[in-house]
This record gives C-alpha cells, structure tokens and sequence, in this order.
C-alpha cells in the first residue's frame, strides 16, 4: 500500500518523520508523495500555538475531501498533549510522540480491525531512538541529538508535548553521521528541543556533542539549530569556538528584549545577560551571525516594555529575527491572564519590530561585502548561477559558476541585494 507524509512544525518533527518513513518501508508500504494517490496519510503535528492544532484539523479535513477512503494517522505534539481533541478529529488512528517506529504495525492492525485507534502513551524517560534511512541526498544533513525541555515557559506547552530532557549518546550521534558523510552530505545539523541542554541528564553537554560530530573525517561543517541562551556561559562557547568545522550562525532565543516580559514569561534570564552571551560569541566566532525569535503581544507587555525590547534589539544587531504575535495556548500558565493585549496593538507592534528586522538584515548582509566567504552550494535553480550559505549562514549567489551541488567553493562578496548577497568564486 502507498503512504504519503505531512510534516508540520519544527526541525525535529522533519527529522522523525524520516524515521517514520524508513519504518513503513521496511514494514514493506511504498511512500509516495501526492496525498491524492496515498492509501494512508501519515500527519506529524506540530502544537506549539493553538493555531497549529488548527492546521492538522485542516489537514485532515483537506485529506477526506480529495481521498475520502484514505487511512489517517495523527501523530506528534497536537495527540500527545490534547489526545481527547485529537480523537474527536477525523483521523482513524491517533498516536503521540512515543516509539514513532511502532506506526507501521498500528497501521496494519486496523487495517485487519478496521477499528479506531488511540494509542497515546507516557513520554519515554531516557532517549528513545529512531532509525533512518536517508533516501534523499538534501545538502545537509539533520541529526537529532536531544529531546524534551524542562524550562515551562509560561507561554510554551512543548515540556507537556515532549517531556523532560533526554540526550542521546554520543555512539550513536556519531555512527549516524557516518552514515550522512557516506550519503554525500558535508554539513551536519544538530538539533533537538532544546539543544543547549544536551547531556544535561547524561554528564555531557553540547560541546562534547560538537567536538564528536566535528572529528569525524568527511564532515566538513558542523551548525547548530536553535539554541536557548542560559547554558552558554564564556566557557562554552571558549570551548565551542576552538572547533573550526562549527559554522558560526547562532539562532539564540530571545522572545523579549524587556526583563519584565521576559519574568513573565518565565525566561531565566536577564536582557543584561542575554547581552553578554552575544558578545562573547562575537568575542571568540569570526563574524558571527547571529538570529533570534522575537515575541510581541505577550500578556502584560506595555507599550514601555515593548520600546525596550525594539531598543534591544537594535542594539544587540541581530542580522535576522523571526518576529511573531502572541497567541494564547490552552494548557500554559500565561493562558490564565487577565491582561492579554488587543489583536490590534498586538498587529501595530509586529509591523514595527518587522521594519527593525528587516533594516537589520539588509545592514548585516551588505556587511559582508569584501569578505570572502566559503559557500556549500545547494541544489541549482538556474543555469545562470549557484546559490549557496556561507558559515554563518549567508545565502549567497554565485553567477556564471559551474560549481555542482556538495561542493564547498570560496566566493568574495561583492554586493547584496534582494534578501542574498552576490558573491564571484575565486
């Protein structure tokens, strides 16, 4: 039979879903990639806002209509935390985000039944694996390496999703990337829910992680999905910055530039200290970049207490922010407010932190000009010319190069326009 998968949400969800697809095939399905044509219709949900519970619900709405007979299985964040929603929705089998490798044999057991089934179990205690077998052949390569957060943001579900943390070992990280580095693919991703907690329940912690994947022959670059700031303390990234295959792009979380949203919401951690993280990255990374998560809206946030945070940002100098409007997620502590902002103010603010990002990204791009910058060149769009990410991620693009996808080649930048820079291979 033919399955088809639908991902939504974060790095990790695309990461497992690989892993459910290598299960089903060795359970002997065939993926296929048009949900019209699939016999069953594997959703990875994701749950961090309500309204992404929205999309899976319309999801399966979508799938009914084009493929009325079609088997459905909801899966992920949305069942683990909210399993009595989930199975009001239309899917025939229901599951969390445990043993995700046992899907194919719920499968085939309602397939015999043709019964509805809820099997959303208790979150693991320690890591639990799942194996992947990459038939793609993506630039880079993303490794799960963590799982679970403890921190319980006041506005966050995702400890209630994903449990508490759970790191995996370094074999096993280890013996995956071999296998990526045999695929063809030179830069390894790591990620994980919160990936500055690796080998917090372990001994370990994310350096060791790095130092690992960076020794092994054949990687060529190592990045580093989102991070949370509190672990990285001066002798991490010390420690960090004395491997030279880490490309020096650091998605660090902010949310709030205002210490009072930031208690709020839980965070633990000052604006003062989140400042002094970023400086030590740029005390030891050459040209580093570095991206955010920034949050308007929240409950409670004054007008004086979102100034502050537009300040902050403009002084840290961020060279990308992922702006976003806070929305109220059932099941959190922040949920039980009084004091949440109109839609209105909240769309006024997001408009003007979005003007701030946008002037900061186009300043950090046309920065870069003169440097010269080495470019992991991606899959071509055009025969006219070769885009590629420096680093510290840059997208870069390259004309009249004949350089073929994998391939590292060094690039001078010349310009910048239109959200890349423009960059001729030397």
């Amino acid at each position: 039979m033919r399955f088809a998968i639908k991902t939504f949400g974060c790095k990790v969800n695309q990461y497992e879903s690989i892993g459910i697809a290598t299960a089903m095939r060795k359970a002997g399905f065939t993926e296929v990639y048009d949900e019209k044509t699939a016999e069953i219709v594997i959703i990875n949900s994701c749950s961090v806002t309500g309204t992404s519970d929205k999309k899976a619900c319309h999801e399966i709405e979508h799938i009914r209509k084009i493929n009325e007979s079609s088997v459905i299985v909801l899966t992920g964040c949305f069942p683990q935390v909210f399993p009595d929603e989930a199975e009001k929705t239309g899917a025939d089998i229901v599951t969390g985000n445990s043993k995700k490798e046992k899907i194919p044999a719920i499968v085939e057991d309602y397939l015999h039944k043709r019964e509805k089934k809820l099997e959303v179990s208790e979150l693991p205690k320690i890591y639990e694996g799942i194996e992947l077998e990459r038939k793609d052949e993506k630039t880079r390569a993303f490794i799960k390496i963590e799982d679970g957060c403890d921190r319980f943001c006041s506005y966050c579900i995702i400890p209630y999703a994903r449990g508490r943390v759970r790191s995996r070992s370094l074999d096993s990280i280890c013996e995956e990337v071999m296998g990526c580095v045999e695929n063809g693919q030179k830069e390894i991703v790591l990620v994980g829910i919160n990936l500055s907690c690796y080998g917090k329940d372990t001994g370990k912690n994310l350096a060791d992680a790095v130092e690992a994947v960076c020794g092994i022959v054949g990687v060529e670059r190592v990045r580093l999905s989102s991070l949370e700031p509190e672990l990285l303390d001066e002798g991490m990234i010390k420690r960090l910055s004395e491997q030279p295959k880490l490309c020096p792009h650091f998605h660090l979380s902010l949310q709030s530039g205002s210490n009072g949203t930031l208690k709020r919401m839980n965070r633990r951690y000052t604006a003062e200290e989140y400042y002094e993280i970023v400086c030590n990255l740029r005390k030891y990374f050459k040209n580093p970049a570095v991206t955010t998560d920034m949050m308007v809206g929240f409950a409670g946030e004054t007008e004086e207490e979102f100034t502050e945070s537009c300040n902050f940002a403009e002084k840290v100098g961020f060279s990308k922010i992922h702006v976003f409007s806070y929305s109220i997620r059932e099941g959190t502590a922040a949920s039980k407010r009084t004091d949440h902002i109109s839609e209105q103010v909240k769309n006024e603010r997001y408009k003007i932190l979005s003007a701030i990002d946008e002037r900061l990204h186009k300043e950090f791009l046309a920065s870069q000009t003169g440097t010269i910058q080495s470019i992991l060149v991606e899959k071509p769009k055009s025969e006219d010319y070769a885009n590629g990410l420096t680093a510290n991620y840059t997208p870069v693009r390259v004309y009249g190069s004949k350089a073929k996808r994998h391939s590292i080649i060094n690039v001078r930048i010349i310009g910048a326009e239109n959200g890349y820079c423009i960059g001729e291979e030397i």
